[in-house]
């Protein structure tokens, strides 16, 4: 990756989000399940597909084509354009937007369902508990959280239906093997989660003891 996408990802990585947003879906959801609770904000969930009968950008394969042919038109000016812009900052093209892959598995793959649903989230959530998971949307971050909507819950799963989490590895995947890679959001929530985690796996649902 160049030095300017570098920085742009960086930027987007340290973007600040309002305190009080992590706290509401804590609250909403440890009333739901009765279990302690871990809340990680999501970032880009604007996510790269590796499944077939998908595109990259996860629309179905066949659809959406007059769309696609004017999503193609844009996407090519757009990249002119962040070609010009980064040589003229004395960096290295590179590929404008270029998703990560995150979804990946088998046709109809199971991680599809969550995956179809974060399109239209605005500000993601990742909410952990020892029975259950879930994606909650509070719209977006940037707002006062007292003028915010309600916290939304877009995506649910409880055991033994729900997938396998790893913190380590920041993913979801399910019994058919399907694998959904956490876009987590920068350092920020890579902290807090370390308030929790004790390697390999060993997850402290209420917090580290002190002096782990």
């Amino acid at each position: 990756m160049s030095g300017f996408a570098e920085n742009a990802e960086r930027w987007a990585e340290d973007t600040r989000v309002r305190p009080g947003f992590r706290e509401r879906v804590e609250a909403l959801m440890r009333d739901r399940w009765r279990e302690p609770v871990i809340v990680l904000h999501l970032g880009d969930t604007d996510v790269g597909f590796d499944v077939p009968g998908r595109r990259e950008d996860g629309t179905v394969v066949g659809k959406r084509l007059v769309r696609r042919f004017f999503w193609n038109i844009l996407r090519g000016i757009g990249t002119a354009v962040f070609a010009v812009f980064a040589l003229a900052h004395g960096e290295r093209p590179g590929r404008a937007f270029q998703r990560k892959i995150a979804v990946s598995g088998p046709e109809n793959a199971m991680a599809l369902d969550l995956a179809d649903r974060l399109g239209p989230v605005k500000g993601a959530w990742l909410a952990c508990s020892p029975s259950c998971l879930a994606v909650v949307d509070t719209g977006t971050t940037f707002t006062d959280p007292a003028a915010a909507p309600p916290p939304r819950i877009v995506w649910e799963a409880r055991k033994p239906q729900a997938p396998e989490l790893s913190f380590r590895k920041s993913t979801l995947t399910w019994p058919d093997g399907s694998i959904f890679r956490l876009p987590i959001h920068g350092p920020a929530e890579q902290r807090h989660l370390r308030n929790f985690l004790e390697f390999p796996d060993v997850v402290h649902w209420n917090g580290k003891p002190p002096g782990r």
